[in-house]
């Protein structure tokens, strides 16, 4: 197989460390049993497989309670234990037009089966949430704030650490989508006030799909969106209220959480400031690199402002979705292309009939992949 230039990042890295699947390999072998379900060898070493993963992502995200983490599927799941988990009848909330669908379609489930009322921030072209508008916004009954970390379109970061300030002086939690910077930016729940973080282990955390996870603070009583079997207090008719069982009914991903934690470690190796600066450095080469493609529009901060590692742009004439697979089939590089399912972003991008491309790179990409990527758009766009 001919080797492909892979800058989908910010669906899911790849290729992952070998150690990765070293430790998923390691896991089936010897903890292939139930976690928590058993006392016998196979199953204690399933449970501490969980466990490691869990200390292991407290101390990359700055937590001071492991238990505080529940460890799930992905990031859309973790989304809605904490959005449905937490609001209640006739509640309000604000969240920013830089949202993903997994917090944008939960949202408006509550809308229409609690009569949750929703209002979103204004996200401007370059990806800036106007703060004064959303300082304007808060409620007698607002009771919860949803904001991502970085636009999945425009890669721009939003200022968290604001809007907890805001969040806070009112006593209102706030909920993080770290799908777009845990593992490639430094994220540390204490430092920034997030009361609840969701994130993926598939992206910047390096582990395999199907893994990700929720934190929540001690203080917050969020109701589980799963009930069933944790191998705990099974006399009990209710959910157990203990964490991390709380959250986690079923038969976990042990395998996958193994994985996790080994992209995890190879992240803290790296650092996730010398990833953001190899991945920031690499977006402003691309930038500058595609900044003379006649008709070009490229989405998010401008070139020397912080963003995270992925560029989306559109080239006038010239279809999105044919750009992106004439890449793949021409050139053998991978990006994406439509609307990255996140429409508000698009309304504020002005892009909702075009779509864009949307390249994104990865801790493994080289300079050479990026200037492969730059030649092959200037050829592809120089006839129609």
């Amino acid at each position: 197989m001919e080797r492909v230039i892979y800058l989908d990042h910010a669906a899911t890295s790849w290729p992952k460390p070998p150690t990765v699947g070293e430790a998923m390999m390691q896991a089936l072998d010897i903890a292939g049993a139930n976690p928590g379900r058993g006392s016998h060898r196979m199953a204690v070493q399933a449970s501490r497989v969980l466990f490691s993963t869990r200390k292991t992502l407290s101390t990359l995200f700055g937590v001071n309670n492991a238990n505080d983490i529940s460890l799930g599927s992905n990031t859309t799941e973790a989304l809605n234990i904490a959005i449905q988990g937490w609001l209640r009848e006739g509640d309000h909330v604000i969240a920013t037009m830089a949202e993903h669908n997994s917090v944008r379609r939960p949202l408006e489930y509550m809308r229409r089966s609690r009569n949750v009322t929703v209002d979103y921030v204004k996200v401007d072209a370059m990806g800036t949430v106007d703060l004064l508008q959303l300082e304007k916004m808060f409620r007698p009954n607002t009771r919860l704030v949803v904001c991502t970390h970085s636009s999945n379109l425009l890669g721009s970061i939003l200022p968290v650490g604001e809007i907890s300030q805001m969040c806070r002086k009112r006593q209102i939690p706030l909920l993080v989508d770290a799908a777009q910077s845990a593992g490639v930016m430094p994220v540390d729940v204490k430092q920034l006030g997030i009361d609840m973080l969701a994130f993926p282990g598939h992206k910047g955390l390096l582990g395999p799909q199907g893994t990700g996870g929720l934190y929540i603070a001690p203080e917050l009583d969020v109701q589980p969106l799963l009930h069933g079997g944790t191998g705990s207090q099974s006399e009990a008719i209710e959910q157990p209220n203990v964490r991390p069982d709380r959250y986690e009914a079923g038969t976990p991903n042990t395998v996958g959480m193994a994985g996790l934690a080994a992209g995890v470690k190879h992240v803290m190796e790296l650092t996730p400031e010398r990833i953001y600066q190899h991945e920031w450095e690499l977006t402003q080469f691309m930038m500058e690199g595609l900044a003379s493609v006649p008709g070009i529009r490229m989405l998010g901060p401008e070139v020397g402002h912080p963003r995270t590692g992925l560029l989306s742009f559109t080239v006038e004439g010239h279809d999105s979705a044919q750009l992106a697979f004439k890449l793949d089939r021409q050139y053998n590089i991978a990006v994406r292309s439509g609307f990255h399912c996140t429409p508000l972003a698009h309304e504020s991008a002005g892009t909702t009939r075009s779509g864009a491309v949307r390249v994104s790179v990865g801790y493994n990409t080289v300079q050479s992949d990026v200037n492969t990527l730059i030649e092959a758009v200037h050829e592809i766009t120089r006839f129609k």
